[in-house]
């Protein structure tokens, strides 16, 4: 049985490349079930989740990833935070007054944003890149990005039905096999020309060896096993109460007179902590202890 949840490592044995490819199916729906998402953020969401997996098997990280765009168009936000352990979840802000159904433009959704690719590391120093929101789609920014860049030559390809979304990563790696640049540079384009012979319902809905067989059937492909990929939301009473004790006392004050408690969401799974004002006294005490 094909499982379409996951992420799977490919290489060309006869020349320094590698490739991935990622299906989320269940999980997706599952980041969406919380939000009543219209159709064109779940398709830029979906593409966006889809390219946090690509990036989590392509940067090699322990930690947590998270993609943000913010812009003053009619999206406001989007993210995505992804783990090495290949969960994630996702979060949009939009206006429905802004927002059209017939435009599709990503610049006009997203006008005036820049995506911000940052790297939470379990261990080590912070990262965090910026990727220019001026091409067509998501899959042309981030491939103009990683050309623009000093990393390795790297090309995405992107699709997202709003139920499901699949995404195909091509990278050159350091030359070892072919050492000739001439040679490197015109097997590149080869790959990267027959990769973009893909159609979206080929990526959706294709298992991972039929598809490098109909791009690369004349070329000796090592595909390796896939890896699961879930939705996981990592939010907790505990984490939210952390947050909480961050809020200026005099606001908690104000919103236990008016409503007799605090009700606190989370952003991602919607889940609500109800704290009373006995909760936060215990809160702020435990805080007080730390310090």
């Amino acid at each position: 049985m094909m499982l379409t949840d996951s992420t799977q490592r490919f290489i060309f044995d006869s020349t320094d490349m590698r490739g991935e490819r990622v299906q989320l199916d269940a999980s997706l729906q599952e980041a969406f079930a919380p939000h009543a998402y219209p159709e064109i953020i779940r398709v830029l969401l979906g593409e966006l989740a889809t390219t946090a997996v690509l990036l989590s098997t392509t940067l090699k990280f322990e930690g947590k990833m998270t993609l943000q765009a913010r812009s003053t168009g009619p999206i406001s936000l989007l993210m995505v935070e992804c783990t090495d352990e290949r969960t994630f979840r996702g979060v949009a802000r939009w206006s429905d007054e802004k927002l059209l159904p017939s435009d599709k433009n990503l610049y006009s959704l997203l006008e005036n944003g820049q995506l911000v690719i940052t790297i939470d590391p379990t261990q080590g120093k912070r990262y965090q890149g910026i990727v220019p929101l001026d091409g067509a789609d998501l899959a042309t920014c981030f491939s103009r990005y990683f050309e623009q860049s000093e990393q390795l030559p790297t090309k995405l390809w992107l699709t997202c039905d709003g139920n499901k979304a699949a995404g195909f990563l091509l990278q050159a790696l350091p030359s070892q096999k072919e050492t000739d640049p001439a040679a490197r540079a015109e097997r590149w384009e080869h790959l990267t020309v027959l990769a973009e012979t893909l159609k979206s319902e080929e990526m959706l809905e294709l298992p991972t060896e039929e598809l490098l067989h109909r791009l690369y059937h004349e070329e000796d492909v090592r595909l390796f096993d896939s890896e699961s990929v879930k939705y996981h939301c990592n939010c907790s009473r505990e984490r939210t109460g952390s947050a909480l004790i961050t809020v200026d006392p005099v606001d908690i004050q104000e919103i236990l007179e008016e409503q007799g408690q605090v009700d606190m969401d989370c952003q991602f799974c919607n889940t609500r902590y109800t704290f009373t004002e006995a909760d936060i006294s215990k809160l702020m005490g435990a805080d007080e202890t730390r310090h």
